[in-house]
């Protein structure tokens, strides 16, 4: 059982972000209520996308809003993505590491198959800022941040932030 009151968005470096989450065994009230606490906590941040393990739950389960609106919240349960295409690098943000945006090299499509809020399986085809928003969730999922995916100069450019973050969230490891 998820206590919902907990969730609230965690900060690299905390040891839930850097994990492979476990996968949802059952679609039940539990998770409605966790996606509807997700919801809440990526309108209040202004993010188009959020994982569970960046509230603290570590299931294999994230939303995507790319326009940030809570009508257009898309549910991603078990997900697994598949890159596709020529690879580009694009400035990104997280929620999880506030105050850094880099240049992240991801594909510039995917396809995605997942498991919607009914239980129904779906398999998508995406581009552009769509299929960005999906490897960046579906890093979350596998232990992954963009602090992971920075580099080397990126590293050195955020190094302040990435300290001050540390130094802030380690007693919540």
């Amino acid at each position: 059982m998820i206590d919902i009151e907990k969730c609230q968005i965690t900060h690299y470096p905390a040891e839930v972000l850097t994990k492979r989450a476990e996968p949802v065994k059952e679609i039940d009230d539990n998770i409605r209520q966790l996606i509807e606490k997700m919801t809440d906590i990526m309108l209040k941040n202004k993010g188009i996308g959020l994982a569970a393990p960046q509230t603290g739950v570590s299931l294999r389960l994230f939303i995507i809003s790319l326009d940030g609106t809570r009508e257009n919240i898309k549910v991603y349960i078990n997900p697994t993505v598949t890159p596709t295409g020529e690879p580009g690098s694009t400035e990104e943000g997280c929620l999880s590491v506030p105050g850094v945006f880099t240049k992240i090299r991801r594909y510039k499509k995917c396809k995605v198959t997942a498991t919607d809020l009914d239980g129904n399986e779906f398999t998508e085809e995406a581009e552009g800022l769509y299929a960005r928003a999906l490897q960046h969730e579906y890093d979350h999922i596998e232990g992954m941040t963009i602090a992971n995916r920075m580099s080397q100069t990126a590293k050195i450019a955020h190094r302040r932030q990435l300290k001050k973050l540390t130094e802030k969230n380690k007693d919540k490891q």
